[in-house]
């Protein structure tokens, strides 16, 4: 990509904007990316529209969300709290089961009086992450946390790896990825369930080494 893309530089998508006279997204995979492509032409192009293939995903998803059909589970994943508190608040009013992966896990641990290692964390949201964890006990929803976790010596694709308990992160390691019993215990939680959607990944998933829990 040009770092104009990625970084949704205005001239740049003035630029591609110039190129057509209306715009139509039919991506959904990449729809939720503030990238030059995806949001930045849609302040230059009129009409900006969804293509047919999104609002098929938009229309199933809003359905399913409003009227699933349950047990209702959703899987949240990503790096930070921060970035999907709204998600997880709206989710606990309607899920059965919610199931957390990705690098905020390690807010939620911290949270809960764990150590994390040199995970990232981030230092005011564990107040939230505490909340949260009450309000789905509040309202009876299964809220479940990764038991183990994949751990690296640094932030890397040839890091040293290894799996420990999510109790038993050291000092200097940081978790990157969800450990093999979460994944079993996540896949038979969500085998109980006839409606699921997943919403951000498992682990640092554009490493291979940490990609298994997100694949699975």
């Amino acid at each position: 990509f040009y770092k104009e893309e990625e970084k949704n530089d205005p001239e740049h998508a003035k630029k591609l904007a110039s190129l057509a006279d209306l715009y139509v997204n039919d991506a959904f995979g990449t729809a939720h990316r503030a990238h030059a492509s995806t949001e930045g032409v849609t302040k230059y192009l009129k009409p900006s529209v969804a293509g047919f293939l999104l609002q098929k995903e938009l229309d199933y998803l809003v359905g399913a969300v409003s009227n699933p059909k349950r047990p209702f589970a959703a899987i949240v994943g990503g790096s930070k709290v921060s970035s999907k508190i709204g998600v997880i608040e709206s989710l606990l009013e309607k899920v059965d089961i919610l199931l957390l992966g990705g690098g905020m896990i390690f807010t939620f641990y911290k949270a809960q009086g764990l150590s994390v290692g040199s995970s990232l964390v981030e230092e005011d949201k564990l107040d939230l992450a505490t909340t949260l964890l009450a309000k789905a006990k509040a309202k009876g929803v299964s809220l479940l946390l990764p038991s183990d976790v994949v751990i690296a010596d640094k932030f890397a694709p040839d890091a040293n790896s290894k799996i420990v308990p999510s109790s038993a992160i050291p000092d200097g390691w940081m978790g990157l990825d969800i450990g093999p019993d979460s994944v079993k215990s996540f896949s038979e939680a969500l085998d109980t369930t006839k409606t699921i959607i997943w919403n951000g990944p498992m682990g640092v998933f554009e490493f291979d080494k940490f990609a298994v829990g997100t694949e699975a």
